[in-house]
């Protein structure tokens, strides 16, 4: 047992506890999660299909998805959960993105339908929240001619950002709120949507924020490819037509291709995602987000520690 203690790090024990006490979490999904944080880039470059080994694998991997799919399904007793209903982002503008880093109390909210309409993997259980990890970008290692710089992955809380140092640290640091703040303004000027990641065997929760180009992500292109893993911030870009000058900036910079520019610039709604990155960009301020009531409910971590607190 004590050679055990020894060849198991205490991250990992970590969250061999917290798994225990998650009701229903079997040991397929500690399985899955062990592996998907132990080896993150085998993992989504096979998934991606960037890996040498993709193609040759492909079968194994559709068998793995459909494993992955019916152990959703067995646990919710529903037949139509899907991949996305295992792992998927929340798009959040830059300032609740900025939130999300610089909480210090722990937070546990449950079942957030309203904010993630997806079956599983939909609470906020932040633990040791100003444990902030930053780690090279699976998609972006993946990528032969990838997005710089690499470092721009946001581990958030225990015992991920633990975990991640004790297996990954040639390729992730611990940083401050402050380095964090830093990371997500800089990647929103370079044009890059910052996602607040959910995975079901990542103990079912948020534990990262991603700052995503569709060139590099592989959720992105999961999304363009109709598998839907991404859910929208709540908002959705406005136009004050007086004010655009046309410029097409906003175009360049959108990632979900939801802009167009000809005498003035015109919102897909139904591409639209509400990430703000447009708005950020404008220089004319001809842009501003307007909060969307067909869309799910904002992810405003703030809002949702005051309307979660007991009376």
């Amino acid at each position: 047992m004590k050679y055990l203690d020894r060849l198991i790090k205490p991250s990992t024990r970590a969250f061999l506890r917290e798994a225990r006490n998650i009701r229903g979490y079997s040991l397929f999904d500690l399985l899955h999660g062990y592996v998907y944080l132990r080896w993150p880039y085998f993992y989504i470059a096979m998934g991606k299909g960037d890996h040498p080994l993709a193609r040759r694998m492909t079968p194994v991997l559709n068998w793995i998805g459909k494993m992955i799919a019916a152990e959703a399904g067995k646990r919710e007793e529903q037949e139509n959960s899907g991949f996305e209903d295992t792992y998927h982002g929340k798009v959040v503008p830059l300032n609740a993105a900025r939130e999300l880093i610089s909480i210090r109390e722990e937070v546990r909210i449950q079942n957030l339908e309203q904010v993630i309409p997806f079956k599983r993997a939909k609470d906020i259980v932040l633990k040791n929240p100003e444990a902030i990890v930053v780690l090279d970008c699976p998609c972006r290692v993946a990528k032969p001619d990838p997005c710089l710089p690499l470092d721009v992955c946001l581990i958030v809380g225990e015992p991920f950002a633990s975990f991640v140092m004790e297996h990954h640290g040639k390729r992730a640091r611990r940083i401050t709120s402050q380095e964090a703040e830093r990371i997500l303004r800089e990647e929103d000027e370079r044009g890059h949507v910052h996602h607040a990641f959910f995975k079901d065997a990542v103990l079912e929760r948020f534990y990262a924020i991603c700052n995503c180009c569709a060139c590099c992500c592989g959720a992105m292109k999961a999304q363009k490819q109709g598998t839907p893993m991404l859910i929208s911030s709540g908002f959705i870009c406005r136009v004050q037509a007086d004010l655009c000058q046309a410029c097409g900036l906003c175009g360049s910079r959108c990632q979900f291709h939801a802009i167009s520019v000809e005498e003035v610039a015109r919102v897909d709604e139904s591409a639209c995602m509400g990430c703000g990155v447009c708005v950020n960009h404008c220089p004319n301020g001809a842009l501003f987000l307007e909060r969307d009531r067909t869309r799910p409910e904002p992810l405003e971590i703030v809002r949702l520690i005051h309307e979660n607190r007991e009376p």
